[in-house]
């Protein structure tokens, strides 16, 4: 299995832009006049998100995460052949799978956190940035370990939007005001280009990666409308949106709060372990 680490090897494209016309198509091999927007929206229709709740779909994305990081030679070789790290076990994340026609295709790992959930991967590296906003009652998306499997992303060249698409409907989901991305300087391009994001920290070292990371930032409603008119696949429905995000849970309950259209707050439960 060959697979790809975002985190340590997403370089910008030269992709079109989503109003021009595609000339050829791997995605779909028939629509090849399809628009960029088109066609990651057909494979949008392809796509299974799972929540990765169970050990073997935990330990399945745990060895896509570790085939990408050794092939990009940001992490050493191990014996268990996974990668995993205590924050895939804290209360506050969710970690999914992205999977077409059955088979794991990408994965990314999202943590929503506050002043009563403040432990997420980049608090570790940024607390000078990210402890008064926490303290400030800001609402913080964490989105870390982006991987896909090589082959689809060689296939469908909108999965790295379909996967980040995970991250852009967590921030409306629970209201957040900070849409994070820790990512090498070279990459801070695409994030800037797709999501407006805005460049706070420069490189620092990462924990259990051996090439340096900065941090970017976005607040969601300041650049939602502009996003949707630019990729209208990024748009969701409230329904879509909590069944991903809602669990049902008998545990004291995380004070997350989602934003529900027309309806009273209601609240995010713990994750149970």
């Amino acid at each position: 299995m060959s697979a790809v680490a975002y985190e340590s090897d997403f370089r910008p494209s030269n992709r079109p832009a989503p109003s021009e016309r595609i000339k050829s198509s791997q995605d779909f091999p028939g629509d090849a006049q399809l628009t960029f927007n088109e066609r990651v929206t057909q494979l949008l229709d392809r796509i299974d998100y799972r929540v990765a709740d169970s050990d073997e779909d935990r330990e399945a994305i745990f060895r896509l995460r570790y085939q990408a990081y050794l092939n990009e030679g940001a992490i050493e070789p191990n014996t268990s052949k996974i990668f995993a790290d205590p924050y895939d076990d804290m209360d506050n994340v969710w970690i999914f799978g992205l999977y077409i026609d059955g088979e794991l295709a990408s994965s990314i790992r999202i943590h929503v956190a506050n002043e009563q959930e403040p432990d997420f991967p980049s608090h570790s590296v940024f607390p000078d940035l990210l402890d008064p906003e926490l303290a400030a009652g800001k609402v913080i998306v964490d989105p870390t370990r982006f991987v896909t499997d090589k082959k689809f992303s060689k296939l469908f060249t909108g999965l790295p939007h379909v996967t980040l698409r995970l991250c852009w409907l967590a921030a409306e989901y629970f209201s957040a005001d900070h849409f994070l991305v820790a990512i090498r300087k070279e990459h801070q391009a695409f994030y800037k280009r797709t999501f407006n994001h805005t460049l706070i920290c420069g490189e620092r070292p990462y924990p259990l990666l051996s090439k340096p990371i900065s941090l970017m930032t976005l607040n969601y409603p300041d650049v939602a409308d502009q996003v949707h008119r630019r990729y209208p696949f990024f748009r969701s429905t409230y329904f879509e949106r909590r069944m991903l995000f809602e669990r049902f849970m008998p545990e004291t309950e995380v004070p997350l709060q989602p934003r529900v259209p027309n309806l009273s707050p209601v609240t995010a439960p713990r994750r149970k372990n």
